[in-house]
């Protein structure tokens, strides 16, 4: 197995001649669009694309927000009979859903094949299976976490998640994880749908990731989703993200891979299943 980190939450990953993708994104400027001309510009600082082109056995998205759901980026990773597989849509007033609006409409603009996913529910693609665990959005939006199996190891992608109460029971479930992937860029949110804001984090910060990866009995822990969107007031992630999670998990019972956009690895095993 071949892990790839795309930049922000973007992951692909190759087994036996055949690639999923997760979350990947091609335009970061379209995800904030909505909030005007100053966040239309924002830029993160590198994104790569999967390499798969056309020829992807699924796709996976944790989040139906934009920046984890670029129907552009995953048609062009796609083969033509590939699933999209997504948390179900929340149902509620237009306005509750409106960070999921343009994500849902440009999928659906893209005539991409797509599938809910339940928590706790497996698929098959290809070489390998697709599970949906557990995982809380910081905005109240549905989200779940994708562990993706083959070649006898577990890669457990956590999107944007908040810090929650799971991480055991998806451990004794499906763990232990020889790779997960965690976002470590901790935002405070401010938009205008959901006032007052919060004082708190909407998504890991780097000090709960790097717990996170104990509870979740990583064999690796890498971060992802950090060194990108910062529009004062609407999202403001922490300072340092990489420094604060390095210090973190130092001393922790797994390694750490801190790698640049584009980086592929070979993971190995951490144990035979629990």
């Amino acid at each position: 197995m071949r892990v790839r980190w795309l930049g922000w939450a973007g992951v692909e990953i190759e087994a036996e001649g055949a690639t999923v993708v997760i979350d990947p994104l091609a335009d970061p400027g379209a995800t904030f669009a909505a909030l005007g001309e100053r966040a239309r510009e924002v830029r993160l600082p590198a994104i790569v694309s999967p390499e798969a082109e056309g020829t992807a056995v699924a796709g996976l998205v944790s989040h139906l927000h934009r920046d984890h759901a670029d129907a552009g980026a995953l048609a062009n990773a796609l083969e033509g009979d590939a699933t999209v597989h997504e948390p179900a849509w929340p149902g509620g007033e237009d306005f509750e859903n409106l960070a999921l609006a343009q994500a849902n409409a440009e999928l659906d603009g893209a005539e991409l094949r797509r599938r809910a996913a339940k928590a706790w529910e497996r698929v098959e693609a290809g070489p390998f299976g697709l599970t949906a665990l557990p995982a809380v959005d910081g905005l109240g939006d549905p989200q779940v976490s994708w562990v993706v199996e083959a070649d006898g190891l577990r890669v457990l992608h956590l999107g944007d998640t908040i810090f929650h109460g799971y991480w055991w029971r998806m451990t004794q479930r499906h763990g232990p994880f020889d790779v997960v992937l965690a976002p470590i860029n901790g935002a405070r949110v401010d938009f205008p749908h959901l006032q007052p804001p919060s004082t708190l984090a909407a998504a890991l910060e780097p000090e709960q990731a790097a717990l996170v990866g104990e509870l979740l009995k990583a064999g690796t822990l890498v971060p992802i989703h950090y060194d990108g969107f910062a529009i004062d007031p609407w999202y403001r992630p922490v300072d340092r993200p990489v420094e604060r999670f390095e210090t973190a998990t130092a001393g922790r019972p797994y390694e750490v891979r801190v790698l640049e956009p584009g980086e592929s690895f070979e993971p190995a095993a951490v144990s035979s299943a629990a």
